[in-house]
Formats: structure tokens, C-alpha cells, sequence
């Protein structure tokens, strides 16, 4: 190669520009700009592409081999042919200056690895980019400009694969990336993937890892990779794209990975997911809506070694499973701060699931969940779990609920198995979530007097009760009106037994007919379920009137957009119920789970009632005809509602105003067995609810009729 002359480094140099046509050796720092959206093969022409521009970064492409247009588009941040070997690994920095209208890169083959340490991609850089304009108000995450997307008709499974140290991706728009299951794949697809350089390990590699190990010594995962202010799975006007990507985030093996106020939204799996090593992921700022609508529900769902990771301050709304699914980790999550609501929308389950030890989930937010608030798994055993001063609203199930031995199906798992009975044998120690630490008994209310006489407003009451000896008790203010068990809805206080197991403690500005409850805390075993609810009693001694909050009307909301604040509107109830002239059901062909052109009409129109009434939310039911096993109906009813509901998210309407089940034959419309009858049996059915009266006209205009001889169903 040529060596830049003294003209051209006097001339180009100060700019830190590249001298057009001289051939160089590729410095260790330098800025790629793209200025196409061009993909295809790398050849030297006009643009440089990001395919090129990575290649250029990885060192698979020198530049010599650009044309003179291209080499103008790579700047010097610093020139040395010899640097050091001691020397802090290079920054690499691509950039975009795409044309106005051409900001879609649509792909035609997978995108070549990240292996340059330090590199950054920043999207950030597109003229028009606003970093203070962000498009939803729950998050500072400003709307992306610059697309990457596979071509239309084109399946590739992922949009960027990092396998190097401190790569950063910001700003950046990546959705569609997926593959079909045509087998069970050994690394999962993904918008944004990260792992050593050649998952899975070498099968060629003779001897095999220690300690049963999926990696060898030299598969080493990348460390302090950056995700930030991207927008996954979603395009920037916040449409549904076709097709959705199977996931968000992959961390399929990395250390120190911080995904940071990322929009991660409508993928067919998980927002964000682990696999064998994800050791100090931070998880902090983003916001993680309606994700899990064709595969895996649970929205953060992490496994393998994920030891000190954290889960903080995230909005988790409206997905189909858990907010977060913690599957057989090695080592502690921190769970703290997030607000999770409306998620559970296809599967009943936990709003958190914890499998493991050491967990902590603290000052959450939890509402709105089909299943209960946390659930600590039985088996592999899973103690010194903390779960302290969050708030739960809503919930179907227990606020904790400790899963035992004998529940050990994945219902159970999922949803809860309900309050546990005392530890009554050394064994529950070891076959219950959290040690079976006993929950609290709260045994008596007692008012605090004034010269013998009770005070005549609001007195202070002290609450007695029995929990283990040692514990530490963290009182709850219970809302939702129950005589047994209720959300806990606001922390009050604390205290601690004695060595015999019994508390006391003293509670102000509580008025009669407040409902009370507990849980117990061991640092050795983790936290209780909570303690059976307890009311406070008139001054007489009496039972007073339950406090029962008058309920608000809550649109099911996981985002809007950040409009100046407006005073809430009133929502009374109208004088007159609502009357909606609106199709209930849709129905399917024989052993189908696709939609006929007449019922997509219906499901049009049924987007068009719910687009003009906002506050409407509906539960839609999967039913089939009876000619098949109950689990084969079940599974066909659920893939026929969640048919529909996918439907109905392509037309706009937000995930967090619908829920899904099955079941499956078990509500004929009718007992005969006809082809008509059958017929009427296919179906899918929706019920419409809303804060005030709500009349449903039904009509059914999509009837599909199999064969005279028709296959079983």
C-alpha cells in the first residue's frame, strides 16, 4: 500500500478525513457514515452501506477496496498504524446520514457479527433525530428515525449480533426478525443478539467443557455491551410490523450487558430473555409492552447464571404472561421499582415468578394481573426470596403465594396453589418456596386508651399476632374489601417477634373498617405468604362498615403520549346503557385456526366499536366443536383467540384491553350434533365490558359449514 503523501495528510488530515483514491492501512479509530439504505453485496460504488461499514469496522473489508465516494464517508478520530499492545481496546464509531424518505434499511441477508471492541452504532446521528422529543409519556425514549428490517418476503432471524466487548447500539429501530420453527434452533432469533462469537460451542472441539458446561474456555461472552434508546420489534409510528419479531434482547451468553430506556414491544416471545449467561445484567428505564402474542408470554424472562443482575424501574405492561419469569437461575435478581400491570393477558400467571435463591423484589408496583402478584417455585428449591414493601392492586390470587410440594403442576407454578397451612413438619422446609416460612396470624385489635377510656375519633389500635420467632412483620393496608385474603395494598409499618414467635405494634390514623394484613420475613428463609385479613372494630367493639373505595372508572392504558397534563375527566355512569350494534362471535373452519374474509369483517367492525368507545375493554374465549380430545380442543380453542386477538392488534387496539382463553369444547352453544351445530361450536367469542351499562346486540354472519363428510375435529 501506498503511504499517505505529506500534501494530502496536511490537507486531509487536519479535517481527519481519508485522502480520496489512496489506498491506506485502516486505522484504529475511525467514523463510517452511512448514506445509503442500499443492502446487498459489498461492492465499490457510489454509497457505503451499513453492511459495508461493518465490514469495514471488523476489519473484513479494507479500504483500499472502497471506492473514492465511500472513503469520503470515513472520517479519522485518530490516526496510528503501530499502537500499542497495552493500548485501551480502539473506538469504532458508525454513524448515519441517510437521504430524507430513504431511512428504512430493509435487509437481504443477515447482517455480518459486531467483533470490533468499543464500537459504536448510533442512530442518534440521522438529521431529524430529536433526543428531547420522545413519543410516549411513561418513558424519556426518543423516536427512532433510522429502520432496519428484513426485506419484504425475506426471513432473517436477527438484526444485530454482538460477539465483542463495550458495543453500543442507541437510536436505532430494529423489527421483523425471526424464523419460521422448522426445527427446535439452538440459539433463538432476535432483534438484538449477544453471545461469544460462534454459538453454540464447536462440535468439532474433542474434549468437552468441565463441569458439564455449554462453553469452552475460549467461547467468551462479551462484557459491558450498551443497549439504549432503541425501539424493538416496533416501528417508529408504533404500528404492528409483518412479520413481528420472535424477540427483543437475547443475551444468549454476556456479562455487564445494560439494556437501558429501550421501547421493546409486540414480539411473538419475550421483550427480553437469558440463556446461560447473563451474570450483571441491568435492565433499568425501558418500557415493555404487549409482548409474548405468538410464543413464549412472559415479558423479561431470564435464566441460567444471572447472578447480581437487576430489573429496575421499567414499565411492564400488557403482556400475555408474566412481567418477569425467573427459570432456574443460578444466582440473585434485584426486582425493584417497576410498575407491571395488565400483563397475564393470554396465559394466567404470576405477575412475578421466582425459580431460584436469593431473589429480591422490592417497592413494585403490581396491578392488574390475571394470576397472583409473586410466586416463589417449590422445586429446584427456591428460598431467602425478599419481597417487601410493593403494592398490589387487582391481582386473581395471592399477593405472595409460596408454591408446596405436592402443587407441583405448571397451573400451580403459574397461578398459585393458594394459602399454605401452618408448617406442621421438618420436611416443608424443604419441599416449599421460601422454607415454608409461616405467614403472619394477626390474632387481636386493640384500641390504646386515655385514662382507661378510648378516644372518641381516630384512635390508635395496636394489632397482636404470632409469626416465627425472629421474623420481622411488615404491616399492609388492604383496599379491596375481603374477609379472607385481599391485595396488599399499602405498606404501614414493621416490627419484630419475640423468641416465642409473638409482636406487637401500634398503628395510627386507621379508621374502623379498615382491613388489615401481614407477612413475615426471615433473612435465612424469605417472605411469607401474607397473614389472613384482619378488621378494625368500632371503639365499642363492634364490627364497623367496611371502607370500601368508591372505584374509578381506569381506561386500560399502557402508554400515551406526552400531551401537557389534562385534569382527569368524570366518567358518571350514563342515564341510558350504551347499545352497540356489534357482532359477539366469529366462527372457523373445521380443525382451523385461520381467519375467513368474513370474519376478519367482523373483527373489523369489532375494531371499530372499540377504536369509538375507548373505554370498552373485552375478554375473548376460544371455542371448538367436541370431535377431539379435551387438551387437543384447548389447544385449538387458544390458537383460534389468540387468531383473533393478533388481529385485532394489527388494527390498533392495545393489548392491554384484551385478554384470552380457552375452553375448548367445553361450552357447546347448543347439544345436538349437526353440521350446523358443530358449525356454531367453532367459534370465537367476545364479551364487551365497560365502567357503566353495556347492551351487546348479537349477530352471527360468518358461519362455515364443513363437508357433509368432514374430518374429525
Amino acid at each position: 500500500m501506498r503511504k499517505l503523501t505529506a500534501s494530502c495528510l496536511l490537507i486531509y488530515g487536519v479535517l481527519g478525513l481519508f485522502c480520496p483514491g489512496v489506498a491506506v492501512t485502516v486505522p484504529n479509530h475511525f467514523r463510517a457514515v452511512v448514506n445509503s439504505n442500499r443492502d446487498g453485496a459489498i461492492a465499490p460504488d457510489d454509497v457505503l452501506t451499513l453492511r459495508e461499514a461493518i465490514a469495514l469496522v471488523n476489519g473484513e473489508l479494507k479500504l483500499d477496496q472502497l471506492s473514492a465516494a465511500e472513503q469520503a464517508q470515513v472520517e479519522l478520530l485518530q490516526f496510528n498504524e503501530n499502537p500499542p499492545i497495552t493500548a485501551i481496546p480502539p473506538t469504532q464509531q458508525i454513524d448515519f446520514d441517510l437521504p430524507k424518505g430513504q431511512t428504512v434499511i430493509r435487509l437481504t441477508s443477515l447482517l455480518p457479527a459486531l467483533t470490533q471492541p468499543g464500537l459504536l452504532i448510533n442512530g442518534t446521528s440521522q438529521p431529524g433525530y430529536d433526543s428531547r422529543r420522545s413519543a410516549i409519556a411513561e418513558g424519556e425514549i426518543p423516536v427512532p428515525i433510522v429502520q432496519i428490517t428484513p426485506a419484504e418476503g425475506i426471513e432473517i432471524s436477527r438484526g444485530l449480533t454482538i460477539v465483542a466487548d463495550e458495543v453500543h447500539i442507541q437510536g436505532l429501530s430494529l423489527y421483523g426478525f425471526t424464523a419460521r420453527p422448522r426445527s427446535t434452533l439452538l440459539t433463538p432469533p432476535a432483534d438484538i443478539f449477544i453471545a461469544h462469537r460462534q454459538p453454540p460451542p464447536d462440535v468439532g472441539k474433542q474434549q468437552p467443557p468441565a463441569n458439564f458446561s455449554p462453553f469452552y474456555p475460549d467461547d467468551l461472552p462479551p462484557r459491558n455491551v450498551v443497549i439504549e434508546w432503541n425501539w424493538l420489534g416496533i416501528r417508529p409510528d408504533q404500528t404492528l410490523p409483518t412479520p413481528t419479531s420472535a424477540f427483543g434482547v437475547s443475551v444468549f451468553n454476556g456479562q455487564e450487558t445494560i439494556i437501558r430506556q429501550n421501547y421493546i414491544a409486540h414480539h411473538d416471545g419475550s421483550a427480553i430473555i437469558s440463556s446461560v449467561r447473563a451474570d450483571n445484567l441491568r435492565i433499568i428505564d425501558n418500557v415493555v409492552v404487549g409482548n409474548g402474542i405468538a410464543g413464549m408470554p412472559d415479558a423479561i424472562r431470564l435464566e441460567g447464571m444471572v447472578d447480581q443482575s437487576r430489573i429496575i424501574h421499567n414499565l411492564i405492561c400488557g403482556n400475555d404472561g408474566s412481567a418477569v419469569y425467573l427459570f432456574k437461575t443460578e444466582g440473585s435478581v434485584q426486582i425493584q421499582g417497576n410498575r407491571m400491570t395488565y400483563n397475564g393477558r393470554r396465559l394466567r400467571r404470576a405477575a412475578v415468578f421466582l425459580m431460584g435463591t436469593g431473589h429480591q423484589v422490592t417497592e413494585n408496583q403490581i396491578s392488574h394481573q390475571t394470576g397472583p402478584g409473586v410466586v416463589v417455585a417449590a422445586s429446584p428449591r427456591s428460598d431467602r426470596n425478599l419481597i417487601l414493601q410493593n403494592q398490589f392492586v387487582r391481582l386473581e390470587g395471592l399477593s405472595i403465594d409460596l408454591i408446596t410440594g405436592n402443587q407441583a403442576g405448571v397451573s400451580e407454578y403459574q397461578r398459585g396453589d393458594g394459602p399454605n397451612p401452618p408448617r406442621n413438619r421438618r420436611n416443608r422446609r424443604l419441599d416449599t418456596g421460601n422454607a415454608a416460612i409461616n405467614a403472619p396470624k394477626l390474632t387481636r385489635v386493640a384500641f390504646s386508651t386515655l385514662d382507661g377510656e378510648p378516644k372518641p375519633a381516630i384512635t390508635p389500635i395496636q394489632i397482636f399476632g404470632t409469626a416465627d420467632p425472629g421474623a420481622e412483620v411488615e404491616f399492609y393496608q388492604v383496599t379491596e374489601n375481603s374477609s379472607a385474603y385481599g391485595p396488599l395494598s399499602q405498606p404501614l409499618s414493621r416490627t419484630t417477634t419475640n423468641p416465642e414467635g409473638r409482636f406487637t405494634t401500634t398503628l395510627d390514623n386507621l379508621p374502623p373498617g379498615t382491613w388489615l394484613s401481614a407477612i413475615a420475613t426471615q433473612p435465612d428463609f424469605g417472605t411469607s405468604e401474607p397473614a389472613r385479613n384482619i378488621q378494625i372494630p368500632l371503639p365499642t367493639g363492634e364490627t364497623a362498615a367496611a371502607i370500601v373505595p368508591t372505584p374509578q372508572p381506569e381506561l386500560p392504558r399502557c402508554v400515551t403520549s406526552p400531551l401537557p397534563p389534562q385534569p382527569p375527566e368524570a366518567l358518571p355512569p350514563p342515564k341510558v346503557p350504551i347499545r352497540l350494534q356489534v357482532p359477539q362471535n366469529i366462527h372457523f373452519a373445521l380443525d382451523r385456526d385461520t381467519l375467513s374474509p368474513a370474519s376478519a369483517a367482523v373483527l373489523d367492525l369489532i375494531a371499530q366499536v372499540l377504536r369509538d368507545h375507548p373505554t370498552i375493554v373485552i375478554a375473548i374465549e376460544g371455542h371448538t366443536d367436541p370431535r377431539a380430545s379435551d387438551a387437543y380442543n384447548l389447544d385449538l380453542g387458544a390458537r383460534r383467540a389468540k387468531a383473533a386477538r393478533n388481529y385485532l392488534l394489527r388494527r390498533g387496539i392495545a393489548p392491554e384491553r384484551m385478554t384470552i382463553r380457552s375452553l375448548g369444547e367445553r361450552q357447546p352453544i347448543t347439544p345436538g350434533s349437526s353440521r350446523l351445530d358443530y358449525a356454531r361450536d367453532r367459534r370465537v367469542e367476545f364479551t364487551f365490558q365497560d365502567a357503566r351499562n353495556l347492551e351487546v346486540i348479537i349477530q352471527a354472519t360468518d358461519l362455515q359449514l364443513e363437508p357433509a363428510k368432514g374430518v374429525r375435529e
